[in-house]
């Protein structure tokens, strides 16, 4: 492609709202433009990433054994009210009425449609296993829009769903799917851990993500540094800490904490560490109000605590019904004297002597203990954080690390199949219903997602595999010499199968070299009069900032030694 051909529109200026280097470079270096919230245009460069993206995604998946459907965009409800999901999703799904009235959504996932696939398709435990995949816009009302291509109300996914007759099966599906996330992510370049996580709104079990590592990550994940045990922090567990010594249990005193109310606050003003204060938070969880207490340094785990309570989610209760339910001010709740529901933390059931609110304003209790002063039922139901101690090899410290979720993949069972009737005849003619497994890959995000793992000052740092071209070749001055050679080279890279981007514009020099740091293609190759006169070109990798570390490169091997360059990392 020459550059003075292509839609390219670089520009200067990030926009406004861009907070991570993915949004600012794709904008700048011309990938995309915002349509709307959460809504862009491909411009050439990069839909050429997003069908990179995509040919891997379908290389593996197709590698795999899996099938590649089509569904639509436009669905019906009567499926997602068939599950209950037309209720349950909210103000995130889409919804819109047709001329007579009927009522659909845009799709934001396709669990629904794939299940009724099923249950007219597959009638015996002969015509399983079975995976059928897709690449497809999905939408869905997202309230905060942000990050560019990470977080939107339109975008592209591939999603799979096996389909088994029983759950050795659909594990089997499972290890399948796990091994083509690995590779899909290999092929890509990108640094990533495979964490347990959690199936959120899916439902099913058997969870896993494969989280990007980038410090732009949204997602929090720790991994132990002795063994391979990683996980979402909202899922993961650590080991059980010790019984309390045994010791002296000092008298319950109450104490006078004038606007004294956080964590912060209250040791300070005590004198005490944040080990000893019984931290205690009250939750709305269905129609009651809970209590959740944790030690002071420790986080409130709310998925943790949903699960012990047996419900899909809690919410932080409102400043009213925490005055309601202690009689005190947001800042001085405390497990002792509470009547309705308490869960305590296992690391906060051992603490002795701790401090905790009184449930009165601007007051506290010292010498707290759990047994004596309150009950409770005894639950892990707090954040994994560095340092803890890995709940797996019980050996190892975890280290925390930040995301951007990639992919997940999950064992969903009968959850759809059952409330869909989607059943088939056993080897005894018996009704069964089918056991499903749900893998899906963000596919536009991963255009944002390689980018913040691969970026400088001067811009993106495409691995081979995605970026849109392979070469970009710049060409300097006028010389007619030059302009020759650029065109022999340029049309013996691409008969030799090589990208190449010619920058072939009237442009000094310092704008085509910085609009290459910016688009990002992994190799430059430079033709100027001076180098030509010598016999050779300069060819500088764009992960190397040095210019003087650039290659000279006899131009009558220029082509050879590109093309090779090229094939070995893409290899």
């Amino acid at each position: 492609m020459l550059f003075s051909r292509a839609l390219i529109p670089t520009v200067k200026e990030a926009p406004q709202d861009a907070a991570n280097a993915s949004h600012v470079m794709l904008t700048r270096g011309g990938f995309i433009r915002r349509v709307g919230a959460g809504m862009y245009d491909y411009l050439p460069l990069g839909l050429r990433v997003l069908r990179k993206v995509e040919s891997i995604v379908r290389e593996e998946m197709d590698r795999a054994g899996a099938l590649e459907i089509l569904m639509p965009a436009l669905l019906p409800a009567e499926y997602f009210k068939e599950t209950g999901r037309w209720d349950r999703f909210g103000d995130t799904l889409f919804r819109l009425k047709d001329r007579k009235g009927s009522e659909f959504l845009l799709g934001p996932t396709h669990e629904e449609i794939v299940t009724d696939i099923a249950r007219r398709e597959i009638k015996s435990y002969r015509d399983m296993p079975k995976n059928l995949y897709q690449i497809q816009s999905k939408f869905r009302d997202e309230p905060r829009p942000r990050g560019g291509l990470l977080r939107c109300r339109e975008f592209i996914m591939k999603d799979a769903y096996s389909f088994d007759a029983d759950e050795a099966g659909a594990k089997a599906s499972y290890e399948k799917m796990r091994v083509a996330y690995c590779r899909v992510f290999d092929r890509m370049g990108l640094t990533y851990r495979m964490v347990a996580a959690d199936s959120g709104a899916m439902g099913g079990s058997t969870s896993a993500e494969f989280q990007v590592l980038a410090d732009s990550g949204e997602d929090a994940i720790v991994a132990c540094g002795a063994c391979d045990y990683a996980a979402n922090v909202e899922v993961a567990t650590v080991k059980a800490p010790p019984a309390a010594a045994a010791g002296t249990q000092e008298p319950r005193a109450e104490v006078h904490t004038p606007k004294h109310g956080t964590i912060d606050e209250v040791t300070a003003f005590l004198g005490v560490t944040k080990d000893k204060m019984l931290k205690s938070l009250l939750y709305a969880a269905g129609d009651q109000v809970v209590m959740a207490v944790v030690r002071g340094d420790h986080d409130v785990n709310e998925i943790l605590l949903a699960r012990a309570l047996g419900l899909s989610e809690v919410f932080l209760a409102s400043e009213a019904d925490v005055k309601k339910a202690t009689g005190a001010d947001v800042g001085f709740a405390g497990p002792v004297g509470f009547t309705g529901k308490l869960l305590v933390d296992r690391a906060a059931s051992v603490v002795v002597n701790g401090v905790a609110g009184a449930n009165k304003t601007d007051t506290h209790f010292k010498g707290v203990n759990r047994g004596r002063d309150f009950e409770g039922d005894v639950v892990d139901i707090r954040l994994a954080a560095t340092g803890d101690i890995c709940p797996k090899c019980e050996k190892g410290a975890l280290q925390s690390y930040r995301g951007i979720e990639a992919g997940h993949i999950f064992i969903l069972g009968t959850h759809y199949s059952e409330k869909m009737r989607a059943l088939f005849s056993g080897e005894g003619q018996e009704q069964k219903p089918v056991v499903m497994g749900c893998y899906g890959i963000g596919v536009s995000r991963l255009v944002a997602t390689a980018i913040e793992q691969h970026n400088d000052a001067d811009g993106i740092r495409w691995p081979m595999s995605l970026a849109p071209y392979h070469v970009a070749l710049v060409t300097l001055g006028k010389d007619q010499a030059v302009a020759d050679a650029g065109k022999k080279l340029y049309d013996e890279l691409w008969a030799m199968g090589v990208e190449v981007l010619w920058d072939d514009r009237d442009e000094r020099p310092g704008v085509k070299f910085k609009d290459a740091d910016l688009i990002g293609l992994p190799l430059r190759v430079t033709i100027g009069g001076k180098g030509l006169a010598g016999g050779n070109i300069e060819l500088k990798p764009r992960t190397e900032p040095d210019p003087k570390k650039a290659e000279f490169v006899p131009v009558a091997d220029a082509a050879r030694v590109i093309a090779a360059r090229v094939k070995s990392l893409l290899s």
